[in-house]
């Protein structure tokens, strides 16, 4: 082969590579989900992309029909649907949908997010524990 063929090669593969360390991951929130569980009629969606190589998670979580403007939102695990734990990763700037932003993961937080051990939770006034939740899936 000539060089310029092996050259084509060779950034082809790194294109791949590099496209398949980026993982979309998605969230859908409601009252339901919280525990416990709220009588909430808002509603929402994280929709997320982790960049394994860049340890980047970025985000847009839109919501709406909340009992009155989310006073915070946050990433909260590790935990399962169903159990509740501490903040991992802030949301700032939650007070507006949507709400896009970012955040670089430790290891231990990445493996958490990827393994389904993270839950999406804006807060309320009414609700200061969580109005509406969803986990974080594949």
């Amino acid at each position: 082969m000539n060089k310029t063929v092996i050259a084509m090669i060779a950034l082809g593969a790194a294109a791949f590579a590099g496209s398949a360390s980026a993982e979309k991951l998605k969230a859908t929130l409601d009252g339901k989900a919280e525990v416990p569980a709220t009588t909430s009629s808002g509603t929402g969606t994280a929709d997320l992309n982790y960049d394994a190589a860049s340890k980047k998670l970025s985000w847009t979580v839109t919501y709406s029909g909340l009992s009155g403007p989310a006073t915070a939102a946050h990433f909260h695990g590790p935990a399962e649907a169903g159990k509740n734990a501490g903040v991992a990763v802030a949301i700032p700037n939650a007070a507006a949908s949507p709400v896009k932003g970012e955040a670089t993961l430790t290891d231990a937080q990445a493996a958490d997010l990827l393994a389904g051990k993270y839950y999406v939770n804006i807060h309320t006034a009414a609700n200061p524990g969580g109005e509406i939740r969803g986990q974080v899936t594949k």
